[in-house]
């Protein structure tokens, strides 16, 4: 049986969100990250570790205790996105594959989690994306046009990004000290191959508050 541990990242400052912490808001009276880590619970995973920012760590506790989620570590989320996945991978209990997936995205579909984690247990590493639906166009630091890439081959990349552990694990200690984007992007620095699963429009990431309120409409007509 595959030995599944689910890292939510929460280790970001909300600062282009405003005076709050967005993973704090509620949709339907929930709290924002407990949608996020809720959304694994029903794939029995080994454990689910939360890379979480110093100020969040007591409210969160809090939070679990009310909602009676167990099985949950804690760790202090790093100076970047890499550096708080870094601290979770390490850590991780001998797991076979590792999900790692924002916890400002509470409205993952758990079709999209399942068909994601089947191809990366097929191929070792696969994430959530969507195809592109607008022209994308690369822009030089003097805002003129370079170039307009073809739209068919261009997708959205979401999370969850579910990888085989030792190749995520190995990845972020080969490029400690560097910003990627994304764990997906690591990989392919480094020569692996990366599949993509087609995900939902609807699992957006929330950074504004104009992103809660098209996640509230969302949660209730998806």
């Amino acid at each position: 049986m595959t030995k599944l541990s689910v890292i939510i990242t929460a280790g970001g400052s909300s600062r282009r969100y405003g005076q709050t912490n967005k993973l704090l808001e509620k949709i339907d009276g929930k709290e924002v990250i407990i949608h996020s880590i809720e959304a694994f619970v029903p794939f029995c995973p080994f454990e689910i570790i939360v890379s979480a920012a110093e100020s969040l760590e007591s409210i969160l506790k809090e939070l679990l205790e009310k909602y009676n989620i167990e099985n949950i570590k804690i760790v202090r989320g790093g100076d970047t996105r890499q550096a708080s996945i870094y601290n979770a991978l390490k850590q991780c209990s001998a797991s076979d594959i590792v999900a790692i997936h924002d916890a400002a995205r509470p409205l993952v579909k758990k079709t999209d989690i399942d068909k994601c984690l089947q191809k990366a247990v097929a191929t070792g590493a696969a994430i959530v994306a969507v195809k592109a639906v607008d022209t994308i166009k690369i822009v030089n630091e003097n805002n003129k046009i370079e170039a307009t890439p073809d739209r068919n081959t261009l997708w959205t990349v979401q999370t969850p990004q579910i990888f085989d552990y030792k190749l995520i694990f190995d990845a972020h200690e080969k490029l400690q000290g560097r910003s990627f984007s994304d764990d997906a992007g690591m990989l392919e620095y480094l020569g692996k191959e990366v599949y993509v699963s087609e995900g939902s429009r609807s699992n957006i990431k929330i950074t504004t508050p104009e992103d809660l309120l098209i996640a509230k409409i969302l949660y209730e007509n998806v």
